[in-house]
């Protein structure tokens, strides 16, 4: 068996491990992330994510979003003016019937990144000005990630890696506490700029929490 056999099989088990620890509805998200290089201090950022209620074709939330990026440093350090489209679909309480809303989101951000040993750490701080159909909002994110090489030292092709992220969201005014998301799981390089990830992740808002699997495709191959 391969590293990559052996690492389809580890995904297999640990979510369905999760699903079946699982006692109230889970959603899952398909996730694409592109980070292109344009030159040694320019990337252009690409992103696609589909979310569902269920684990595909119950449209939860459809979020387009780019962006162009400087670098302060040398691969680090970066400033990052972008837009999202978000089209949403919630339930109506108590009903079968769905809401269709949409929002434009302008948002600035500030990636760094650093590594103690085999540990690779990324901060994202990131403020969105959001218009949501007549409504104006505003709030401020903060995320924190880690990745970790299992079968290698570094983050090489052919590696195993285990990976985790709390990402904390704040309004700037009401309430003040959005929501919390705390994410666990594996991937697979398939080379440095190629890598998949399949995990699990728990988001808490004001009055509920609901659980997501998440399949994610991280694409960095430059221009």
């Amino acid at each position: 068996m391969n590293k990559l056999q052996s690492f389809c099989l580890l995904l297999v088990l640990f979510l369905a491990t999760n699903a079946n620890a699982q006692k109230t509805d889970v959603g899952n998200w398909f996730l694409y992330f592109g980070n292109q290089k344009i030159n040694n201090r320019w990337n252009f950022h690409n992103e696609v994510q589909y979310r569902n209620y269920n684990f595909a074709g119950d449209l939860e939330q459809l979020l387009l979003r780019t962006g162009i990026g400087y670098n302060l440093s040398e691969n680090n350090n970066n400033l990052l003016l972008g837009y999202a489209y978000i089209h949403s679909e919630p339930y109506i309480a108590g009903t079968d019937e769905k809401l269709n809303t949409n929002e434009h989101r302008i948002f600035q951000q500030f990636i760094t990144k650093q590594q103690f040993g085999r540990v690779n750490f990324q901060h994202r701080y990131r403020f969105e000005q959001r218009f949501i159909e007549d409504d104006f909002k505003m709030r401020a994110r903060y995320f924190l990630s880690l990745n970790i090489p299992i079968n290698k030292k570094a983050m090489d092709k052919n590696t195993i890696y285990a990976s985790a992220y709390n990402e904390i969201f704040i309004n700037t005014e009401g309430n003040y506490f959005d929501r919390d998301r705390i994410y666990g799981g594996l991937g697979y390089c398939f080379s440095k700029s190629l890598k998949m990830e399949l995990g699990v992740m728990s988001q808490i808002q004001q009055n509920s929490s609901r659980t997501q699997f998440q399949i994610m495709f991280f694409n960095s191959l430059p221009f």
